[in-house]
């Protein structure tokens, strides 16, 4: 399967991904702060174990950041 994360095309060996699979993967350690949105809508993350992701999905990953 090929997405698009963060504007870079990456490859997986499957043909079927949950948002947590692929933050399982991507994101492995530190998932606290982050938000996804698939195709510009925002994904809770009380559906992250149940949304499944397309092979034309536009994903993209943000982690909250703390400043000032």
């Amino acid at each position: 399967m090929e997405l698009k994360i963060n504007n870079q095309t990456k490859q997986f060996a499957t043909d079927s991904l949950t948002v947590q699979t692929l933050l399982d993967l991507e994101i492995p350690v530190k998932q606290n702060g982050i938000a996804l949105a698939i195709n510009n809508t925002v994904i809770p993350k009380s559906d992250w174990n149940s949304h499944l992701i397309q092979e034309t999905d536009d994903i993209l990953i943000i982690s909250a950041t703390q400043g000032g």
